[in-house]
C-alpha cells in the first residue's frame, strides 16, 4: 500500500509492516503505546521509553549517526524518522534502500496528524483515534498565564527554543510567553539573555542535560528571574508522552 508522510513523500510498504525501525525516541514510545512493540526490531540509543526496551531491541545508532550494517541485517520493511531530529544525509541513504516515513512536527496539529497517520499505516486506527481524541480534549485550551519566559536547550553556546518549534507551542499552552521571537533555535549571548530579562528561565533536561549545578550560573546572570529545571520530554516529545504533559505543565 502507499502512504504519504509529512514531507509529502509517497512510500510503498507491506501493510501492516512487520519489521519496523524507529529513529526517533518519542515516536518509538508511541509505537509501543499503540501496541506495536513486537513489530519493532531496531531503535536508537536514545529510545529510553518504555524502560527496558533497549535491552529487548537492537540498537541501530543514535538519531544522527546510524549503523548501516546493523540496519541492513535487520531487514526492515519500514523505517520511521523525523526531519528535525534525524541527520539528512544518513536518512537520504536509507531512503534509497528502504521505505522511510518522515514526520515534520511544528505544532500540536502536526503531532495529531502524525499519530493518526501511524494508526492508518500500522493497522492501529482505532487506538490512534482514541489517543488523538484524548489529546484534543487535554489541549483544548491553554493554561493560565504565568508570565514571559526563555527556554534553553543548550549551554555552550547558549541556545534557546524560538518560534516555529514544537517547544514554542508547548510553552504557549503552559501559559508562558516566549521572549525568543527568532525562528527555530537561535544562539544567545549572555548580554542578549540579560537584555531580554525574562521572568522565567527554563533549563531543559534535553538535548543538553542541564543540572542543579547550572542553576547558580544563570541565577547570577538573571537574579530577578525564576530559574528552574524542566523536563524536556514534556515540552518536546510529540507522541504519546503528551498524555502526561498537561498534568506536568499545570504543575509548573
Amino acid at each position: 500500500m502507499q502512504f504519504t508522510d509529512q514531507l509529502k513523500r509517497t512510500i510503498s510498504i507491506t501493510s501492516p509492516p512487520q519489521r519496523i525501525i524507529s529513529l526517533v525516541p518519542s515516536q518509538t514510545e508511541l509505537l509501543v503505546d499503540l501496541g506495536l512493540e513486537e513489530k519493532i526490531v531496531g531503535v536508537t540509543k536514545f529510545c529510553v521509553h518504555p524502560s527496558g526496551l533497549q535491552k529487548r531491541k537492537t540498537i541501530v545508532g543514535g538519531t544522527k549517526n546510524y549503523r548501516m550494517a546493523v540496519i541492513e541485517s535487520l531487514k526492515p520493511d519500514l523505517i520511521i524518522g523525523n526531519k528535525e531530529e534525524n541527520e539528512q544525509s544518513g536518512i537520504e541513504e536509507l531512503m534509497g534502500k528502504y521505505p522511510v516515513w518522515m514526520s515534520d512536527i511544528y505544532n500540536l496539529e502536526d503531532s495529531l496528524e502524525m499519530i493518526g497517520a501511524f494508526g492508518q499505516m500500522l493497522g492501529k486506527k482505532t487506538k490512534s483515534e482514541q489517543l488523538v481524541e484524548k489529546l484534543k480534549n487535554d489541549f483544548a485550551s491553554s493554561l493560565p498565564k504565568k508570565g514571559n519566559a526563555i527556554y534553553l536547550i543548550w549551554k555552550d553556546p547558549i541556545m534557546a527554543a524560538g518560534n516555529n518549534t514544537f517547544i514554542n507551542e508547548m510553552l504557549g499552552f503552559a501559559g508562558f510567553e516566549n521572549l525568543v521571537r527568532t525562528s527555530r533555535y537561535p544562539q544567545l549571548s549572555e548580554k542578549e539573555l540579560v537584555e531580554l530579562n525574562p521572568e522565567h528561565l527554563l533549563l531543559s533536561s534535553e538535548p543538553y542535560p542541564f543540572k542543579e549545578s547550572h542553576l547558580q550560573y544563570f541565577k547570577s546572570l538573571l537574579p530577578k528571574a525564576n530559574v528552574r529545571l524542566v523536563d524536556g520530554e514534556m515540552f518536546s516529545w510529540y507522541g504519546s508522552r503528551l498524555l502526561k504533559a498537561k498534568v506536568y505543565l499545570e504543575s509548573l
